[in-house]
């Protein structure tokens, strides 16, 4: 892939990151994409060193300009985009019996709505590529529960954003696809468990020790774990797969 560029969001920390180093052997050009400058200059030096070349865009994919910002720096330096990795986005981890409004808008607006705003602003770019996305959800798509309805609920909506991209893909000639990552240790992890913890009268610690077997699964996910996949998604090798949700978590989720 001598000449191709990959656009990863959510590239300052955690699978964004993990994500943007390990597509820098397959790409020429990675463009980071995150709200926290110092951070992605960290990803960047990771990225150069991996042996690509990097751009780093410091903004906000919440705001509805930035996706379009994105893209013209992205063709402006580069000329093109094979690859788009949808990654950035928290959702609140509150009841929902007790999230408002306002914190729905919120968590609706960068995972989904930034990452369906800028696949629509790429779109060309990536017909004339032949390119790939990949947008990021979650298997608590499958199994949304009460105390962080969101998380489930938004996640469910972004694998079917996934699917209907995918099928305009089919005649554009772009690919689409979503993943669901099980319990992957990075920040966010570790703001579910301070979460989880007093609703099952744990610590923190005693918490972060005890979900693996709670769950059924032999430890956390690592990023690097969930990169390996971003990177087959978006590779040649598979070309052929597109429309598709893949869970990867463990074995947390048990039905079929």
């Amino acid at each position: 892939m001598s000449n191709k560029v990959a656009v990863v969001t959510g590239a300052s920390q955690g699978i964004g990151f993990s994500t943007a180093v390990r597509l820098a052997r397959d790409f020429a050009s990675i463009v980071l994409v995150a709200r926290n400058r110092a951070k992605l200059e960290e990803t960047a030096a990771a990225v150069k060193e991996a042996g690509a070349e990097p751009l780093v865009i410091d903004l906000d994919l919440a705001d509805r300009s930035s996706a379009k910002k994105v893209v013209e720096q992205t063709l402006v330096k580069f000329g093109r985009i094979d690859a788009l990795l949808n990654i950035a986005g928290a959702v609140p981890q509150i009841d929902v019996l007790e999230m408002t409004d306002e914190q729905w808008d919120a968590g609706m607006a960068l995972k989904l709505h930034g990452a369906r705003r800028l696949t629509i602003e790429a779109w060309p770019a990536l017909m004339a590529s032949k390119g790939s996305v990949v947008l990021i959800s979650g298997n608590s798509a499958l199994f949304p529960k009460a105390p962080y309805a969101a998380v489930g609920t938004i996640n469910a909506a972004i694998i079917a954003l996934a699917k209907a991209f995918s099928d305009k893909g089919i005649t554009d000639g772009v690919q689409v696809n979503s993943v669901m990552p099980g319990p992957v240790m990075t920040g966010r992890r570790r703001s579910y468990l301070e979460h989880w913890a007093p609703l099952h009268n744990m610590t923190v610690e005693e918490a972060t020790a005890k979900f693996p077997g709670e769950v059924g699964i032999t430890r956390y996910g690592e990023p690097d774990d969930i990169a390996e996949l971003m990177a087959f998604l978006v590779s040649p090798a598979a070309r052929w797969m597109t429309g598709s949700a893949i869970r990867m978590d463990g074995g947390e989720v048990k039905s079929i």
